[in-house]
This record gives C-alpha cells, sequence and structure tokens, in this order.
C-alpha cells in the first residue's frame, strides 16, 4: 500500500470528522495515485488539496465560536 495516499487519507479522514462530526463514506485508494473517496474518484494531489480546504474552514468556524464566547463574557461582565 502507497503510503503517501495512506498518510493523504488519514489527514482527510481527521479533518472530516471535526468539520462534519462523522466519518467519510467511503474512503480507499485504488491504483496509480487515485483515491476514492465519498463516491468521488481523484487524484491524491487532489484529495490533499480537498484536505487543506477541509482544514481551513474548520479552522475559521473554530475562530467564529471563540469570537461568539469572548463577546458572551464580556457581555455578562458588563451586566453585572
Amino acid at each position: 500500500m502507497d503510503t503517501y495516499s495512506q498518510k493523504v487519507m488519514t489527514h482527510y479522514a481527521q479533518a472530516y470528522q471535526l468539520l462534519y462530526k462523522r466519518s467519510p463514506k467511503e474512503l480507499r485508494i485504488l491504483e496509480n495515485g487515485w483515491v476514492h473517496v465519498n463516491g468521488a474518484k481523484m487524484r491524491v494531489t487532489e484529495l490533499e488539496f480537498l484536505t487543506q480546504q477541509l482544514q481551513k474552514e474548520y479552522h475559521g468556524q473554530v475562530s467564529v465560536v471563540d469570537r461568539r464566547s469572548i463577546v458572551k463574557r464580556l457581555l455578562t461582565w458588563f451586566t453585572q
């Protein structure tokens, strides 16, 4: 088994789990640098790019949640 493909798939599965709170439906290595992900056939390099996009989206959501938390704490402090 191609260790690079396996590593990329593992990172994708982790990012997907963080963002969607569930595992990807289908994730398997095909041949010659191709993988099958959630019903789509793509190159490993494309999956790597998709993983980066998921990670960016996740980190963007986390920062929104953090900002909301800060605003709530400030509002609580001001009302006291």
